[in-house]
């Protein structure tokens, strides 16, 4: 009894601690999103500078990422050649920079709540790209699901009440480039037998992106910025706001090391939702009955969309398993059948 309850103790603090990773995750990420908004609205902190907000973010992250990584030794260094980094991780830094770039433009034009309703487009361009690169398989049930998804953002962008044009170009554009993003990780780091946890990954690409976002900052903002004299930060306000955009990455670190990539996933839904309710609510966004119509269909889409990849998670993981013992079974039958011949012949050396 004292056995099964230690199981049970130990069961029960594994829930509490995934929980706990799953909030903290979703109270960082919910942070992050309106800070970003509230820093980037012209009617609110009115500082709509999309590029320098990202540099800065990169800037701080990749220092604190080089503490991280050589310094405190959090997480560990990958090898990796200058042929490999050029060739795989400056395409990704590229990539990544221009969605971070495209999607923090976003904030300036569209709502939070519809932005999010656009959001749940990334499994339909994740699984399109993925097509195209040869990474996922057609199937017309998946393809399905993605019309499904696809119909419902499209009666929430019907009903969207201060629809923008130039904002749902600038969000689909990141979603687009976040899509290519995650399909050439695969591609590029993934295949190679490189895995990339969010700290590393901050202290090789976040680099990249201040690099690549120097030049567009030198053409777009920095005319306007010398003009204006908008140079002059307030440190606790940006401060803070890189100081949760990291956290938010150690988090992510947290919880996918400790959980799963498709727990953050799950949790993204609910993550969802909460901001659509806090933008309907705090922020007076409006959020119209076809809004929540169409976004509960692509809801559903993406609900559907998760479970099977937990289906095909589950099944992959039964593969192995069952391979596994097949292989441990086969080693013993091996072990036994050797021992048995080996028996035999001492038994056939005594006897003569």
């Amino acid at each position: 009894m004292g056995k099964g309850a230690a199981i049970s103790d130990g069961v029960l603090k594994k829930i509490v601690l995934s929980y706990t990773y799953v909030a903290i995750w979703i109270f960082l990420s919910f942070a992050v999103i309106i800070y970003n908004k509230y820093i980037l609205d012209r009617k609110l902190y009115n500082w709509p500078y999309p590029i320098s907000l990202t540099m800065i973010h990169m800037a701080f992250c990749s220092t604190l990422a080089f503490f991280a990584v050589r310094v405190f030794s959090i997480a560990e260094s990958v090898s990796m050649s200058r042929d490999l980094y050029l060739s795989s991780v400056v395409p990704i830094g590229a990539l990544y920079s221009l969605s971070l770039w495209l999607s923090n433009s976003a904030y300036i034009y569209l709502s939070v709540s519809f932005i999010q309703m656009l959001k749940a487009l990334m499994p339909v361009a994740v699984y399109t790209i993925g097509i195209c690169f040869k990474k996922e398989t057609y199937k017309n049930e998946t393809m399905a699901n993605m019309i499904s998804i696809s119909l419902g953002v499209a009666i929430a962008a019907y009903g969207e009440a201060k629809f923008d044009s130039w904002g749902v170009i600038l969000q689909l554009g990141a979603v687009a480039f976040e899509a290519t993003r995650l399909v050439m990780i695969q591609i590029l780091l993934t295949a190679k037998g490189i895995t990339l946890n969010p700290i590393t990954s901050l202290y090789y690409v976040a680099p990249c992106c201040l690099i690549f976002l120097f030049v567009p900052w030198v053409i777009v903002e920095f005319p306007i910025l010398k003009e204006t004299s908008s140079f002059h930060l307030d440190f606790l306000i940006f401060g803070t706001n890189c100081f949760c955009a990291f956290a938010l990455n150690l988090a992510v670190f947290l919880l996918v090391g400790k959980t799963s990539a498709l727990t953050m996933n799950v949790a993204g839904v609910v993550k969802d939702w909460l901001l659509i309710a806090f933008s309907w609510s705090v922020i007076k966004d409006t959020v119209t009955p076809i809004n929540l119509i169409g976004y509960g269909v692509a809801f559903l889409g993406v609900v559907y969309y998760n479970h099977c990849k937990l289906q095909a998670l589950k099944a992959k993981e039964a593969q192995k398993k069952q391979q596994a013992d097949e292989e441990a079974r086969r080693l013993l039958e091996e072990k036994e059948g050797g021992g048995g011949g080996g028996g035999e012949g001492k038994k056939s050396n005594s006897q003569s």
